[in-house]
């Protein structure tokens, strides 16, 4: 089972490297659906990802019907503000691939696939008064530690002995 993050026309380089760099960390698949509002050259994009680029697998899709087409039937869970189900109240413990969409930063996700998805779409509290949205790479973050969380931390270290460790 692999748990994908999936970045419909992501616009702000940095971003997504910091997701990349999340990827790198929970083995999780980085889907890129084009265009991308910047250059995969991008020294911004680099710099975000660190020297973790090498550990992350990454798919580019033409758009989102050729990503659609990819996916075929696998579960998609549409991460929006807009969404009524809680994202934690979810269970990713099938044991299958789960694939977690998220909007572009300043439009988010086009209207008519969410409401064609509409049962799949989860959302994150909070508190709507003060933000209209939070940072795509943190919201992207919580989503994938929930799914791994859920599904045991696989694959993962728990903990780690470390040559200068701090805490010994």
């Amino acid at each position: 089972m692999t748990n994908h993050i999936v970045l419909f026309e992501p616009q702000i380089p940095a971003n997504t490297g910091n997701i990349a760099r999340t990827c790198a960390a929970t083995n999780a698949t980085l889907h890129l659906i084009e265009p991308l509002g910047f250059s995969t050259d991008d020294k911004q994009l680099k710099r975000a990802g660190l020297d973790y680029w090498h550990d992350v697998t990454i798919m580019k899709h033409a758009d989102l019907d050729a990503f659609m087409t990819f996916l075929g039937d696998r579960k998609l869970y549409l991460i929006s503000k807009f969404a009524e189900t809680v994202y934690s109240d979810a269970d990713f413990t099938a044991d299958e691939d789960v694939f977690f969409i998220f909007g572009k930063e300043t439009t988010g996700l086009p209207e008519e696939f969410m409401r064609e998805h509409r049962e799949d779409c989860l959302r994150i509290p909070m508190d709507d008064t003060h933000v209209r949205s939070l940072n795509l790479s943190n919201t992207a973050c919580m989503i994938v530690y929930e799914a791994l969380r859920q599904q045991g931390f696989p694959d993962m270290e728990r903990t780690h002995l470390y040559e200068k460790d701090k805490l010994k």
